[in-house]
């Protein structure tokens, strides 16, 4: 019972953290659009969070022997930094109340969102699998727990980002960190690269 309940309570943890990865890069994209559109890009995110959750928790134990996945993952992420940077600059450039619309394209950003459910997915499934030991319930709920979650930071992160501007920079440079943890791991598992066993918990 007490091994159990501590399994739960470090599924929990886990989900919080590594929601938040998946929340604050759906709220940065969902941000550049107007409420009703935002919705939906946030609606989407969470269902491609859902379905990749789902298919990776599957195939988990396949999938774990890949270790050049987490630096497909990491590149595609900085992709995405970077695209969402020109977003930035350009509402920057264009902010103005005559301008009707000045959303980026919605089909583009939707694209962006389900790339992204697919690394930082990947990266969650391996921590709520790996915490589960086994217990099929338990990692079934860490999967749902970590969508709801998601939808919710998601929601609180596009508006809050729609009044202050500056706090989508500190979300690119976070996505960045996490982008360049997960090559750097990749890195180091297929032995190219080879860091202190101190920092290897990190990668």
């Amino acid at each position: 019972m007490i091994e159990q309940s501590l399994i739960l309570l470090q599924i929990i943890f886990i989900d919080i953290i590594l929601a938040a990865d998946n929340a604050i890069i759906i709220g940065l994209i969902a941000a550049n659009f107007v409420p009703k559109n935002r919705k939906k890009i946030i609606l989407w995110g969470v269902a491609g969070a859902l379905v990749f959750k789902v298919i990776f928790a599957v195939f988990a134990t396949y999938l774990f022997k890949f270790y050049f996945i987490k630096i497909l993952g990491g590149l595609l992420l900085i992709w995405i930094v970077n695209d969402l940077r020109k977003d930035l600059v350009e509402i920057k450039k264009v902010k103005s109340p005559t301008k009707k619309s000045n959303e980026p394209s919605f089909i583009k950003s939707v694209y962006k969102v389900l790339f992204a459910d697919i690394t930082i997915s990947f990266d969650n499934v391996i921590g709520v699998v790996g915490a589960a030991k086994g217990y099929f319930g338990f990692m079934i709920f860490g999967l749902v727990l970590s969508v709801v979650l998601t939808g919710a930071l998601a929601t609180y992160m596009a508006n809050y980002i729609q009044k202050h501007i500056w706090i989508a920079y500190v979300g690119l440079v976070f996505i960045l960190i996490v982008g360049l943890q997960l090559i750097i791991g990749g890195l180091v598992d297929l032995e190219i690269l080879k860091i202190n066993e101190g920092f290897k918990k990190y990668f």
